[in-house]
């Protein structure tokens, strides 16, 4: 009997622990699993990040929307190649992988053109790769996407978002990009009119850890792949246009330049005031061109200007000495011819004093 007790309150036992245990720890290690497989480490994003996230307590911030035409040649190390060649992949190729692996989110492009990184507007894979028409297959919770379906040739441009600011604390300044969106071109129906479709927004922060271990080809002259597409963007290699800066309005460049010559004479207006934002804050001061001539100094002899040689000195020289012989001649008064002398003594004013004594 105590025996059957004993192992009677030993299975009562161990039912109890069995039901205290969560049903909900079983699941959620499973996601963390599934999580620590896609993403990487703080540690691993510190070695492989090239800039640094700009910090939201700044005093002074100016953001600026950049559109990047990759047909030129400063933007060309983010469309090539357009296929995967090896190991080398162009940036969409790469960004596309990323997103369909869910390493990094993608976020709606909204009516107002602005990002917005909210649990909310974060897009689902597969209506993104659905909305764009890009085909995909779903293998085990993946999304696999051949090389062929990946629409890296239509990117043909991005837009990004930069942000000038100062930073207080180390009383520095700096630009970094915060957002890309890749744009998609497609014609019409008989290939005469291309229209442009942004696609969705990125967090730089999101994306510069992969783009740190992504090297890329920025010349032509050295093929040599000796920089990351991080870099890339850190040290603003890229030739971009203005086309927004965040105001109240949220109004477009092109919404008040009547013209193409205002709008680039606006957009030379504000990469004029980014750098002259530096140049006030430091206070530069242009460099005085004004002559000053040096004091004299005591027991030093002038310079004589060098004697010019040859025939014209000669004739120079002989016109002066005529020049100042005439001056000396007209200068000179004729002397006076002198008066006859008076002998007479009562005539004149004076007297002697001899005479007077007799």
């Amino acid at each position: 009997m105590k025996k059957t007790f004993l192992i009677t309150v030993i299975a009562l036992c161990v039912a109890t622990a069995m039901q205290a245990q969560p049903k909900s720890r079983p699941g959620k290690a499973v996601e963390e699993a599934k999580k620590s497989e896609t993403t990487l480490s703080e540690r691993a994003k510190a070695q492989y990040t090239g800039q640094l996230s700009a910090p939201e307590d700044v005093v002074w911030k100016r953001d600026i929307y950049r559109t990047l035409d990759l047909t030129k040649e400063k933007n060309a190390a983010l469309y090539y190649p357009v296929e995967p060649l090896g190991d080398r992949v162009n940036m969409f190729t790469l960004i596309i992988r990323l997103v369909a692996d869910g390493k990094i989110p993608a976020y709606e492009y909204r009516s107002d053109g602005n990002e917005l990184f909210t649990p909310e507007n974060r897009y689902k894979v597969n209506e993104l790769l659905d909305k764009f028409y890009i085909y995909f297959e779903e293998k085990g919770g993946h999304y696999v996407i051949a090389d062929a379906d990946i629409p890296s040739g239509d990117v043909l441009s991005y837009f990004i978002k930069e942000s000038t600011y100062y930073d207080q604390r180390t009383a520095t300044t700096a630009t970094k990009v915060t957002a890309i969106c890749p744009v998609l071109h497609r014609s019409g129906d008989f290939g005469d009119e291309v229209t442009k479709y942004p696609m969705f927004w990125l967090s730089y922060d999101d994306v510069s850890t992969y783009f740190g271990m992504t090297p890329v080809m920025t010349s032509s002259y050295n093929n040599v792949s000796n920089m990351s597409l991080d870099d890339y963007f850190a040290t603003h290699l890229y030739d971009g246009e203005i086309y927004k800066t965040a105001n109240l309005q949220n109004r477009l460049l092109s919404d008040y330049c009547k013209n193409d010559t205002a709008l680039t004479e606006e957009r030379a207006r504000i990469e004029g005031e980014l750098r002259g934002f530096e140049h006030h804050l430091w206070g530069t001061e242009e460099p005085d061109t004004t002559t000053v001539e040096e004091p004299a100094v005591r027991g030093r002899k002038a310079k004589l200007p060098a004697a010019k040689s040859g025939k014209a000195a000669a004739t120079k020289e002989a016109a002066g000495k005529g020049k100042a012989s005439k001056a000396t001649t007209a200068s000179t008064p004729k002397k006076k011819e002198a008066a006859p002398k008076n002998t007479d003594s009562r005539s004149s004013g004076s007297y002697s004093v001899r005479r007077e004594k007799r």
